[in-house]
């Protein structure tokens, strides 16, 4: 399996995560080639090589008119009536909104896979910082130098991470500094609560360096690609890069590392399944815990009709789960259920590799989940497309779902 391992025990920014990424490609003149033509107005990207700390790595440039911005300006946004945040910049800045950075995005030259994880990467910021600042998406913007550079760096990531194509992504714990960042908004604490949000779900550790080391665009590109998170699997190496961050913290080199390897790792994972017995909930309350329950991730839940004590007719309420996930449901069974006890049965399973893609239709393009091994070969591997895109196009073409189905595949 093509697995690529990235190490961020000094942190995560875009710059050094599109540099690491750089040093892996097989097709850098190409990839360099699709970054110039981006036409992005007064942009200019620089790749240089460097030795630091007797290591050889890139370090990867964006600047904008000749200005070189901090990585971490997309979280430097404010709303058009914070007009108080203009002095503090000695050039002048118009702003951009998250709809004209899209729409930036869109125009580039690069497969609309790249436009979309782009997008959900700059979707994913704005919305930490929404919440974080108690503002609508809608007024959330975003400095242009600094909206420019990151479109750029989050652009070159996904591009890279296309060109790489690996089967499965793993990210070690995320260092992420201590001590105070200088934002617009003044002084934070590191990580800066937009950070800290992105980063919701993602071991982290923390580090003796007072500086922000995750930065909001690399926490939002990691989080969007990984597979897992852990330490390096087993693996064959046949390529690794060093991309370089713009502070330097001696005797530490600022650095992500990223390893591109062959993993023959154990097909059998581990889940969870949790049970209950239930014989005083109604058919509607049940169906609304199971929608619950799938919402929140299960990877699956179903009802077993059983006879209980006294000759009640009863359900058996399963859900399946990962193993890190259990404490969760357990919690989430209590408190949606009548029942006082839960059931834990640990299970090994066997899964197809996977992955998700789009596929040309007549209806356009329709996400399918393709799964191989086993016998089953990647280049014609078994495909399935999501059911809940189907169920859409029958209903706008006011077709039966089955007849929708025998048509796309």
């Amino acid at each position: 399996m093509k697995t690529l391992y990235l190490e961020c025990n000094m942190g995560v920014a875009g710059d050094m995560l599109a540099a690491s990424l750089l040093e892996l490609s097989e097709n850098p003149e190409r990839i360099a080639e699709t970054m110039r033509s981006f036409g992005l107005p007064g942009v200019c990207v620089t790749a240089e090589k460097l030795f630091r700390g007797g290591i050889a790595g890139t370090s990867f440039a964006v600047s904008v008119g000749g200005i070189t911005e901090a990585e971490e300006e997309p979280h430097k946004h404010e709303k058009e009536s914070d007009h108080e945040h203009h002095h503090e910049h000695k050039h002048a800045h118009t702003h951009a909104s998250l709809s004209g950075i899209i729409a930036i995005i869109g125009t580039l030259p690069v497969s609309d896979k790249v436009k979309q994880d782009a997008a959900e990467i700059y979707k994913e910021i704005a919305a930490a910082e929404s919440e974080v600042h108690g503002v609508p998406v809608s007024e959330i913007h975003f400095h242009e130098v600094g909206a420019l550079d990151a479109i750029v760096d989050i652009v070159t990531c996904c591009l890279l991470f296309e060109d790489i194509n690996a089967d499965k992504i793993v990210v070690s714990p995320v260092a992420v500094g201590s001590g105070t960042v200088k934002t617009a908004h003044g002084i934070l604490p590191v990580p800066a609560p937009a950070t800290a949000l992105i980063l919701r779900g993602v071991p982290l550790k923390g580090s003796e360096i007072q500086s922000e080391l995750c930065t909001p665009t690399g926490a939002a590109v990691i989080k969007h690609f990984v597979n897992e998170f852990g330490v390096m699997p087993t693996m064959t190496l046949t390529r690794t890069g060093v991309g370089f961050g713009k502070k330097e913290f001696p005797p530490f080199v600022n650095a992500v590392r990223a390893f591109l390897g062959e993993t023959n790792e154990d097909k059998t994972q581990s889940v969870t399944e949790l049970a209950c017995n239930l014989d005083d909930m109604t058919g509607e309350v049940l169906g609304s815990v199971t929608k619950l329950l799938l919402s929140e991730g299960a990877l699956d839940v179903w009802l077993t009709p059983i006879l209980m004590k006294k000759g009640r007719p009863g359900q058996i309420l399963s859900v399946l789960c990962e193993v890190a996930e259990e404490q969760k449901f357990t919690e989430l069974l209590f408190r949606h259920t009548t029942t006082f006890g839960v059931r834990k049965t640990t299970h090994e399973r066997y899964t197809l590799d996977r992955r998700f893609g789009i596929k040309a239709t007549k209806y356009g393009g329709v996400r399918f989940k393709k799964g191989w091994g086993f016998g089953i070969e990647q280049s014609a591997p078994k495909q399935k497309p999501e059911f809940a895109e189907v169920e859409i196009i029958a209903k706008d073409n006011g077709k039966p779902v089955n007849d929708v189905l025998t048509e796309i595949q």
